[in-house]
């Protein structure tokens, strides 16, 4: 009988290591099959995991998570099943002359088991999606979710005992002081998608039992609309990567570059793609809720003290609604005039926010980027190939999408991942 809940947590991994040391390369078969049971799991209660983070969100978009959560997975789960025979096989390697005859192989083993936590922002992609990858390579896998997201939490950790045995992969529910002792189980493997605050604290604790780590952090990510741009093309896909999740993505652009005449025509082109793609917000189904009263007051916090430090609010409400605070939606709102000293350009926002910095020359927006830490993500916007070179070889970041937004993520034969303190791993 365990005692507390960290006996529990080392009795699981005892169980999976127990399991791993009997199984230590699972067969394409036995992978093959876990996934596809991932798969079915996921099929089978898609309508309980859209109601239950709808719940815990006070409204969800039904749409985001379909598409941002369950076709991701689904995505994720054919991309390996169509290529783990070809990532298991041993791969012959070349060997020096004076070697020879001898030869090199490379051959690739799971690691043992591998620990995941999971954020509340996309809580069934960012547990399920590295899970994908710990189990098609071979691994036993833990997942403790947030407790930010409680209804979709235990609705997993149903689901996981449903479709796999707790030796294969199991749901750990619990509070902050349940993730704490979770990231300092000696785990073969642990992967991290959270702020970049915690994320230090978890690279430390992961640190004392020299477990590797995944980072996916966060951070703010820039889009630069270049001089040849067009606002036409541009505003709709930035509006999109902006107010998907109702900007709670950790890969959404947080603040804007925009030139500096053209401040006026980019409001306005905003307004119309923002109310193009959502004529009403307040009573918008579509159109999703801050997660909780918590992250709902720090936004209006960010606004209040970038205001009181002379910028210029554009709120976007095409029908004029009244938005009950109760509620927690937030309508869009660009900042104009944002300055360094304002908190919303300190921190990651993660909400429907969009801050806006006027440049006259392309370096002033390279030279910005890289006096802060490296994004997570980067945006460039413009049909100047010399220009976005020059953004390109210049500049640091995670990931790129070039004339849109976000949807690098989405490329399965892409790498994704930060860079210094937006990831690592």
């Amino acid at each position: 009988m365990q005692n507390s809940p960290t006996e529990r947590l080392f009795a699981i991994l005892e169980r999976q290591r127990s399991a791993f040391a009997e199984e230590m390369n699972p067969t394409v078969a036995v992978r093959q099959n876990r996934l596809a049971r991932i798969a079915a799991m996921g099929d089978k209660h898609a309508a309980q995991i859209v109601e239950a983070i709808s719940a815990d969100f006070g409204h969800r978009s039904a749409q985001e998570t379909q598409m941002a959560e369950l076709v991701y997975v689904g995505a994720a789960i054919r991309h390996a099943e169509r290529h783990l025979e070809r990532w298991m096989k041993p791969r012959r390697m070349p060997t020096a002359m004076h070697y020879r005859p001898a030869s090199n192989r490379l051959l690739r083993q799971p690691l043992g088991v591998v620990g995941i936590i999971a954020p509340w922002n996309y809580p069934y992609q960012l547990a399920l999606a590295p899970a994908v990858a710990a189990i098609a390579a071979g691994n036993r896998v833990m997942i403790k979710p947030s407790e930010l997201t409680p209804r979709f939490s235990e609705l997993l950790a149903r689901m996981v005992a449903e479709f796999f045995d707790e030796g294969e992969m199991a749901v750990i529910i619990g509070d902050a002081q349940t993730g704490k002792s979770f990231t300092e189980l000696p785990f073969d493997h642990l992967f991290f998608t959270g702020s970049t605050a915690v994320g230090r604290m978890v690279a430390q604790a992961a640190a004392k039992n020299l477990t590797p780590v995944t980072l996916e952090l966060g951070g703010k990510s820039p889009a630069i609309l270049d001089p040849s741009s067009e606002l036409a093309t541009v505003a709709p896909r930035l509006a999109f990567g902006k107010l998907l999740n109702a900007g709670q993505t950790c890969i959404a652009p947080d603040y804007a570059f925009v030139p500096k005449d053209r401040i006026d025509a980019f409001v306005e082109a905003m307004q119309r793609a923002v109310a193009k793609m959502y004529p009403r917000l307040a009573a918008n189904p579509d159109y999703s809720s801050i997660v909780n009263e918590r992250h709902f007051s720090r936004l209006q916090g960010l606004l209040e003290d970038a205001r009181s430090k002379g910028a210029r609010m554009v709120t976007i409400n095409p029908a004029g609604e009244s938005f009950d605070p109760a509620k927690r939606k937030q309508p869009p709102v660009l900042v104009l005039g944002a300055t360094p000293e304002m908190k919303l350009m300190q921190e990651e926002i993660f909400g429907p926010i969009l801050p806006v910095l006027a440049y006259g020359h392309i370096d002033e927006a390279i030279a910005y980027i890289n006096r802060h830490d490296r994004p997570l993500a980067l945006y460039w916007f413009g049909s100047d190939a010399a220009n976005r070179d020059k953004v390109l070889s210049q500049t640091i970041s995670g990931g790129v999408t070039l004339n849109d937004c976000i949807w690098h993520i989405a490329q399965e034969d892409q790498p994704f991942g930060g860079v210094g303190a937006s990831g690592s791993g």
